[in-house]
């Protein structure tokens, strides 16, 4: 019988429909938020202001104890808008039960390019912070 070769035949011009597939261009879009690793840790992520509420977010935060005993907190704020922005960021160190350790940084100036993300990087003064707040602000 010549069926084999019909066989053959068929299943590669199959194969090769497939493969082909449809021709298209690549679209330039923004980049999407993420917080697959974050879920729960962003709720430590505050914004001061109405005016940055849609324009800044918060991608990531990854505390770490350090051999010493000291909190370090690295902060992955967004631009989400089309325009570079300046913002101000600090952040506030907690006890256990979530009350300032007085331990506060000061403000300090972001500048982010449209759509772009930047760690910032705060460390405890001492072994006391358990817990923090990241604060974000426009720039005066």
């Amino acid at each position: 019988m010549k069926t084999k070769p019909f066989l053959v035949l068929a299943a590669t011009a199959a194969g090769l429909a497939l493969f082909a597939g449809c021709a298209s261009h690549p679209v330039s879009t923004a980049p999407q938020d993420t917080t697959k690793y974050t879920l729960e840790n962003t709720d430590n992520f505050e914004l001061l202001g109405k005016a940055i509420e849609n324009s800044v977010a918060c991608t990531g935060l990854q505390p770490r104890v350090l051999p010493d005993g000291r909190l370090e907190v690295v902060a992955s704020v967004k631009n989400r808008e089309n325009r570079p922005l300046r913002v101000q960021v600090n952040c506030v160190f907690k006890d256990v039960s979530g009350f300032s350790t007085g331990d506060e940084t000061p403000f300090q100036a972001v500048d982010l390019a449209a759509n772009a993300t930047e760690a910032v990087r705060f460390t405890a003064k001492d072994s006391l912070a358990k817990k923090y707040t990241i604060r974000v602000r426009e720039t005066p």
